[in-house]
């Protein structure tokens, strides 16, 4: 029997595959991935169970690329690199700093590797971050007001964008559904990106957490550009372009591995 973390790791694996080239077929994917056609099968059915991919006969093709995944289905992607990129993030964020933390499964890994930390102001507009730290007696928790968005307890909108305005914080650990290799932000609701830009724009320095699986994925809306990232957290940046793109852009990378 397979243990959790290498079928975590295969569907990884084909979901970076899948959002490369657009599809994948099951007998590629088999012998990329030395498994079994039945084994490909499986994890493509479950994947597609999870809205991650689509079936076709033959193989899947990747979802829409202006529509994001479900909460449940984004955490459990990439969930071992998240939290070892959480806990890279977390790393930089000194004992006694203000910070923003915005919405996304990355985010909240970053949220738990904050809990031992003193001293904290943390602004959020994501209720789960604020599950995570309000009962933390060394973190000051400060919720955004503004309209709540049910499926993933994000607060969005023109009342959460004049919320924070009303702050000048240290770090934004802001996440991104999506990463083009022009070094683009991107993302898939208007009302979350403008809440986003607005969080960029209120920090002296911005960290990025996100995933490779966030690489070369579709999304129509632009958050900012790699040249607003101070730091870039990531698993593992495969992407000569973009690593190039940050370098030019002067965006420090931390790799965690894996």
């Amino acid at each position: 029997m397979e243990n959790a973390d290498t079928i975590a790791r295969r569907h990884t694996r084909i979901l970076e595959l899948a959002r490369h080239t657009g599809s994948v077929g099951v007998d590629a994917l088999a012998a990329a991935l030395a498994v079994t056609p039945q084994t490909i099968r499986r994890d493509l059915n479950l994947l597609a169970s999870r809205a991650m991919l689509s079936r076709v006969h033959g193989g899947a093709v990747v979802t829409s690329g202006t529509d994001n995944l479900d909460r449940e289905a984004r955490r459990q992607v990439a969930a071992a690199a998240k939290t070892a990129i959480g806990a890279a993030a977390a790393a930089l964020v000194p004992n006694g700093a203000s910070l923003f933390i915005n919405i996304g499964t990355t985010t909240e890994a970053i949220a738990r590797a904050l809990v031992d930390h003193r001293d904290l102001l943390v602004v959020t507009n994501n209720l789960n971050v604020v599950d995570i730290l309000a009962d933390r007696p060394t973190i000051a928790v400060i919720a955004a007001g503004g309209r709540v968005r049910p499926s993933d307890r994000a607060i969005v909108g023109a009342l959460a964008m004049d919320f924070i305005r009303g702050f000048k914080v240290d770090y934004a650990l802001i996440g991104a559904s999506a990463i083009d290799e022009d070094g683009a932000l991107l993302d898939f609701d208007v009302d979350e990106v403008r809440v986003s830009q607005t969080i960029i724009a209120q920090a002296r320095t911005v960290i990025l957490a996100a995933d490779r699986t966030k690489i070369g994925r579709p999304a129509p809306v632009r958050i900012a550009d790699m040249a607003a990232i101070d730091h870039f957290i990531t698993d593992r940046l495969d992407s000569a372009a973009l690593a190039g793109i940050c370098a030019e852009a002067g965006t420090a990378v931390v790799e965690t591995g894996g």
